[in-house]
C-alpha cells in the first residue's frame, strides 16, 4: 500500500542490507521520544528528530548531519506515515537522498528483528 503522502520509500530489508553491507547512511527516526521505550533500534544507531520537533523547530530541528541536504538518509517511524510526511517535508526543502522506510519500525520488529518490541 502505498503512503499517504507519495514519498519514495525503501523497504525494512533493504535498511537490513544497506546496515550489514557497511553502507553509510543515516537512520533517522521520527517518533516521538516516548516511543522509544516501547520499540527501539541499538542505541547510537539512528538519530531521533521526532515530528513534533519538527513541527515547532523546522529545520533548526535538525542536527548537524541531517543539514546536509545530500546526506543520504532513511526516515522511520511507528508505521511508516510519519516518516513519509517527513520524507516529503526535507525533499521540499530542497533534501536529495531522503527514503521512508515502509512499515516503520513495526515493520522491523515484524521482518528483521522482533526484539526491537512493538506496539
Amino acid at each position: 500500500m502505498p503512503n499517504p503522502y507519495d514519498a519514495p520509500e525503501i523497504s525494512v530489508r533493504e535498511v537490513s542490507d544497506k546496515i550489514d553491507s557497511g553502507e553509510k547512511f543515516i537512520l533517522l527516526d521520527v517518533r516521538e521520544r516516548h516511543e522509544l521505550a516501547l520499540a527501539s533500534l541499538a542505541e547510537g544507531t539512528f538519530e531521533i528528530v521526532p515530528l513534533s520537533e519538527l513541527a515547532q523547530k523546522k529545520l533548526d530541528a535538525l542536527t548537524p548531519p541531517l543539514q546536509d541536504k545530500e546526506a543520504a538518509i532513511v526516515a522511520f517511524c511507528h508505521t511508516g506515515v510519519r516518516s513519509a510526511q517527513v520524507t516529503m517535508w526535507l525533499k521540499q526543502q530542497g533534501w536529495t537522498n531522503v527514503l521512508s522506510m515502509a512499515g516503520g519500525i513495526d515493520a522491523w520488529a515484524k521482518q528483521i528483528d522482533p526484539d526491537v518490541g512493538m506496539y
